[in-house]
């Protein structure tokens, strides 16, 4: 299967740090902005980087935007624009739109006209919505260090019926279990002999190549 590709319009602070986060997780990005300062700057933390007006069709379809799997609109505190541009790409048949709100009412107005996901930077950092992009599987992720992350995962099938110490996790992987979640029940304390069901949701602390791993076993 051939590995997912990224655009990422708005290079501020925030899409900035989802395409740096994508890239540097070794996929292909492709960084968009007006602004060919930031286009610029961006150079060395996207694989491809370009100046282009996002609402305008004709300027999308030259660069190529339906083939990205994914295109996430990042544009700052540009309402007008963000709508424009979520609209255009889906008029375009893009296969999936993450875009950033700036408050509830423009989240709305998004999910009206057709995003798929819409994220909002004060809740969602912006490394954070790169790992969930590349990993369904992947419910949360917070940088603890420039190597390390605690994710929430969906326990894979095959840990299903299995306790942690058959699963063994530590040493396969070199995770830590910090918690297990049953539907509305936590388990902040797992031991040994707690059995993997269906739906559980795993809090693991590690090194970020080791979660990696980790995340690829389903």
């Amino acid at each position: 299967m051939a590995q997912k590709q990224f655009a990422v319009i708005g290079l501020g602070r925030f899409g900035s740090s989802v395409a740096k986060t994508l890239y540097e997780l070794g996929y292909d990005v492709l960084g968009i902005d007006v602004d060919e300062e930031l286009v610029q700057d961006s150079v060395d933390i996207v694989t491809h980087a370009v100046a282009c007006d996002s609402t305008d069709e004709n300027a999308l379809k030259s660069i190529g935007i339906r083939n990205f799997d994914v295109v996430v609109v990042a544009i700052g505190d540009d309402v007008r624009s963000s709508i424009l541009t979520t609209l255009t790409l889906k008029e375009m048949g893009v296969k999936m739109i993450v875009v950033k709100a700036q408050d509830t009412m423009h989240g709305k107005v998004l999910e009206k006209i057709g995003a798929d996901r819409v994220v909002y930077p004060e809740r969602d950092m912006g490394a954070r919505v790169a790992h969930n992009l590349i990993s369904p599987n992947i419910l949360d992720y917070i940088e603890l260090a420039d190597d390390y992350s605690i994710l929430e995962i969906q326990a894979p099938s095959k840990f299903v019926g299995r306790s942690l110490e058959q699963i063994d996790i530590r040493r396969k992987y070199g995770c830590n279990v910090m918690a297990i979640k049953h539907r509305t029940h936590i388990n902040i304390a797992p031991i040994a002999s707690d059995i993997i069901q269906e739906g559980d949701v795993l809090v693991v602390v590690g090194r970020n190549e080791d979660l990696d791993e980790l995340d690829e076993t389903r």
